[in-house]
């Protein structure tokens, strides 16, 4: 990598998109899914108050569970963006999304597929259903790799892999 790239990369940051969907067990009307669906205000707003939050995918409800990004009425698509890993670690595990999280199964179905993602993306773009499902996909293809990854076996910041890599000793 040259030097000039390596500061074209520095001058363009990132942040880090998430994609995960999820299958409910009912529709979100039905009494199964009450408990989750009265959470979800108070879920949302904890993120939009989370350190490192940057956006979520919503519409004129506050939410995104309106959306139809899967033929199946029931697949819920939720797409945000933080600053880093770290934070959406802690709002996903250590905040109140954490105390739902943990018991996710009494409200949704097991997904055989790949139903959670992340990537790195400029600064000045948002995600859309589209980039995250395709992502998706290829985790589900491909395993975790720079192009997206999971908690299991994040991928560094671009401009930190970039930098570790330019210092790195040419090979002859």
């Amino acid at each position: 990598m040259t030097k000039e790239s390596v500061n074209s990369l520095q001058q363009q940051d990132y942040h880090l998109a998430q994609i995960n969907i999820a299958l409910m067990k009912a529709p979100l009307d039905d009494p199964i899914m009450a408990e989750f669906a009265g959470a979800l205000n108070q879920v949302n707003a904890v993120a939009d108050h989370s350190p490192g939050f940057v956006w979520r995918l919503k519409t004129s409800s506050g939410d995104a569970t309106d959306i139809r990004a899967y033929p199946d009425p029931r697949m819920l698509v939720n797409l945000s963006v933080w600053r880093s890993i770290e934070h959406l670690k802690a709002y996903v595990y250590k905040s109140l999304h954490g105390e739902f999280f943990i018991r996710r199964r009494q409200w949704f179905e097991r997904l055989p597929d790949q139903h959670f993602a992340m990537w790195w993306l400029p600064s000045d773009q948002l995600p859309t259903v589209e980039e995250g499902k395709s992502k998706l996909d290829y985790l589900s293809l491909h395993g975790d790799s720079p192009e997206c990854f999971t908690f299991a076996k994040p991928y560094p910041h671009p401009i930190a892999s970039q930098k570790r890599n330019s210092t790195a000793p040419a090979r002859i």
